[in-house]
């Protein structure tokens, strides 16, 4: 069997100091998909954070590939002022992968290639934020509420993409409220909250 694309053991993470999980231990293969649920403020943001490198483990062990790693936050970070196709190349020249036409029609974007993305509707930026994830060429999949905004049908289709993305070796670790629908393992962040840690924060998109 390949190495894993993350390991996680006894990891501790912390919001401004205060003490968020404590002792998670999590091991993904390609192929496998993880969704991470837990109340709001729960820590799974700040658990994400972490593995993407964007704030540092307090305690613990974390063995992973920075540069397999796709990251889409809560907020889709998309260039307003950019056409939707221009943002997808902007990316596509950072990662060296040229999949812009791809992208657009797996998240049937393609009629919108030439809108500014200023212009568009909550899910259709959020849309513009997974396709972004297939011109990366990157493996692991490291995805925050990626359903947020979407209606059924673009669920449907994040779930179906998500699938073929899997069988194609990838992986992903998905923060979300909502099933997506792919077999996938469920940890409840709840479970590393530390003890006496009272209620959860109430803002999760800085979590």
């Amino acid at each position: 069997m390949t190495a894993p694309l993350l390991t996680l053991t006894g990891l501790h993470c912390s919001r401004g100091g205060v003490p968020v999980l404590e002792d998670v231990s999590l091991t993904l293969h390609a192929g496998e998909a993880v969704v991470v649920r837990g109340p709001n403020g729960s820590g799974k943001t700040t658990l994400l954070r972490t593995i993407a490198g964007l704030q540092p483990a307090t305690g613990g062990w974390m063995v992973r590939d920075g540069d397999a790693i796709a990251y889409l936050p809560h907020a889709n970070g998309v260039k307003g002022t950019l056409s939707v196709a221009e943002n997808l190349a902007f990316w596509a020249g950072i990662h060296g992968v040229d999949r812009v036409d791809a992208a657009l029609e797996a998240f049937a974007l393609g009629q919108l290639r030439n809108r500014r993305a200023q212009t568009l509707s909550a899910g259709q930026k959020r849309q513009l934020a997974l396709a972004r994830l297939l011109v990366t060429g990157r493996p692991f999949w490291l995805l925050d509420e990626p359903t947020d905004s979407l209606d059924e049908a673009s669920v449907r289709l994040f779930a179906d993409l998500a699938r073929a993305h899997l069988a194609s070796g990838g992986a992903a670790l998905i923060a979300s409220h909502v099933d997506p629908v792919l077999g996938a393992r469920v940890i409840d962040v709840s479970a590393f909250r530390p003890s006496g840690a009272g209620a959860p924060f109430a803002d999760e998109a800085f979590l």
